[in-house]
């Protein structure tokens, strides 16, 4: 393992994702990983990486960090206006620095997550074959925790091929995100004209927020009553239905059991775009067959897996 650079300033919420824990939710521990998987898997292919080789999530704000030894990098996802020693760096592109350069993100105007991904990858604290930060159990990452001023970045690569991703693979970032959903396992505790207004109503996505779910605002969707609701699996992409009648969107680091009505679940295909939503941005969910929806996974999978071997979406 090599030191290849200091954090100087953290960022909003800054931490180590790779491609999470699949297989864990029986034993209580969510996926995790990358918020935003496609652009995550971009970056890592840009840095001449296997797709899921762990990486620095940036959220809406991001970090400032001086390197101490050369090394490669690339940026994907969310625009947050990085510059390298004060000069303007494009998203998708690998990038050699060297002793003394200074990397330095700042806010995204769209989108909420960036990701640096470093050649050879980086290091971390392993939990159950992953080292991706799971903050509320404080487990992988650096010690559980977001990054800090004065940490160490570490990786065991070094700069070889550069690249650059094509056009048209770059994920389009906006304001306003088209979900397409399949219907829930409560359903039918929905009254049809309830259920039509979700399918229509462009909600908000609220001040509420971080990577286990958001709150959407608009329409009140609420639920006949079912009595005392069981606890019941759940799922990133799940939406739930509180008592409010403000719907709730889990997100990479869901939960594994929750006891609200689940109106909807977000195809594993548009999964990722779901880490790209921040405050304020508009969200429309798409009533989707769960034919169609494997069909556009295993579509969607193989488009990127040309370029990335062995990329998953879930």
């Amino acid at each position: 393992m090599n030191a290849i650079a200091t954090i100087k300033n953290p960022g909003l919420q800054t931490t180590i994702q790779d491609a999470g824990r699949p297989g864990t939710r029986h034993l209580g521990v969510p996926q995790s990983g990358a918020a935003d998987r496609v652009s995550f898997a971009l970056a890592n292919a840009v840095a001449d990486n296997p797709w899921n080789t762990p990486a620095l999530e940036c959220t809406l704000l991001g970090p400032s960090l001086e390197f101490s030894s050369p090394c490669g990098f690339a940026l994907g996802g969310a625009d947050m206006g990085a510059t390298l020693n004060g000069g303007p760096l494009d998203l998708y592109r690998h990038y050699k620095v060297q002793a003394g350069d200074l990397l330095a993100l700042e806010s995204s105007k769209l989108g909420a997550r960036c990701y640096i991904a470093f050649t050879g990858g980086i290091t971390g604290n392993a939990f159950l074959g992953s080292i991706s930060t799971y903050l509320p159990a404080l487990i992988g990452g650096n010690g559980g925790h977001a990054l800090r001023e004065n940490d160490i970045i570490e990786t065991a690569g070094n700069p070889t091929i550069q690249h650059e991703t094509p056009d048209y693979l770059r994920p389009i970032i906006s304001h306003d995100w088209m979900l397409r959903a399949t219907p829930g396992p409560e359903t039918e505790a929905f009254d049809p004209k309830t259920l039509r207004q979700f399918y229509s109503t462009k909600f908000t996505a609220d001040q509420r927020g971080n990577r286990m779910g958001m709150r959407l605002t608009g329409a009140a969707i609420g639920a006949r009553a079912l009595g005392q609701m069981k606890s019941s699996a759940v799922f990133p992409g799940t939406v739930q239905c509180p008592p409010d009648g403000a719907p709730f969107l889990l997100l990479s680091d869901a939960q594994t059991v929750g006891g609200y009505p689940r109106i909807a679940q977000v195809i594993t295909a548009d999964l990722h775009l779901t880490g790209q939503i921040r405050p304020g941005d508009h969200i429309w969910f798409i009533k989707t067959g769960a034919a169609s929806a494997r069909d556009i996974a295993e579509k969607k999978t193989a488009f990127f897996a040309s370029t990335m071997s062995g990329f998953r979406l879930d």
